[in-house]
């Protein structure tokens, strides 16, 4: 079965352009396609999809309060925001609500392509110049988190989870890192999750780099 993507993007030229280049892939399928936030939630009423690329900047609803409404309706789907603007506060709200990629427009073409594949394995992709910003923003709010927020006790191994997480490795990843089983890694995520209340592994790697395991 393909990849089944739902493409959310305000230029129809745009549009266009992003489908050619994905559906070079013969993996990925562009099963929908909508031009604001509402259309992108009336969209996946219809269709099943395994992952949406999300624009910013769009009328009726943009792209953050398009991709918090969805993570509430569907938290297992995955979703990269890809945009023009690289502006760090775009990228910690929408990493916040559960998004798992932040890509600029101007990326090559096979950078877009290897994202989607590394956020469907269970990777974190962040724009290396966004994340330069980000990371100051993150390591700053550690210190208040870890003064009024004891950590959760961890085992050894679940905090090496954790920080390879919160490097954007994949399921994978971290399994051949830690010569661990993919689906062990899977299981370990699971319980880690619940131990600390998150909603899912975008959150897990944000807590990651507040707490200092990054």
């Amino acid at each position: 079965m393909p990849i089944r993507i739902l493409l959310v993007e305000d230029q129809a030229i745009v549009r266009n352009g992003l489908k050619m280049i994905i559906e070079q892939d013969p993996q990925f399928q562009i099963v929908a396609q909508a031009s604001n936030g509402l259309e992108a939630l009336e969209e996946l009423n219809k269709y099943r999809v395994d992952l949406v690329l999300m624009d910013v900047r769009m009328p009726k609803m943009n792209g953050i309060e398009a991709t918090k409404r969805i993570k509430i309706t569907y938290p297992e789907l995955k979703i990269i925001i890809l945009t023009t603007f690289d502006d760090e506060e775009y990228a910690y709200q929408t990493l916040k609500d559960g998004a798992s990629g932040f890509l600029l427009k101007s990326s090559e073409p096979q950078k877009l392509i290897d994202s989607i594949h590394s956020v469907l394995n269970g990777g974190l992709v962040l724009q290396e110049d966004v994340a330069a910003k980000l990371m100051p923003k993150l390591l700053q709010q550690r210190v208040t988190v870890q003064n009024e927020t004891p950590l959760i006790p961890l085992t050894d191994r679940e905090l090496d989870i954790v920080k390879l997480v919160g490097e954007g490795k994949t399921n994978k990843e971290i399994a051949n890192s830690l010569f661990l089983s993919v689906g062990t890694v899977k299981n370990h995520i699971t319980h880690i999750l619940q131990q600390l209340d998150l909603r899912d592994r975008t959150q897990l790697a944000i807590y990651a780099v507040k707490n200092g395991l990054v």
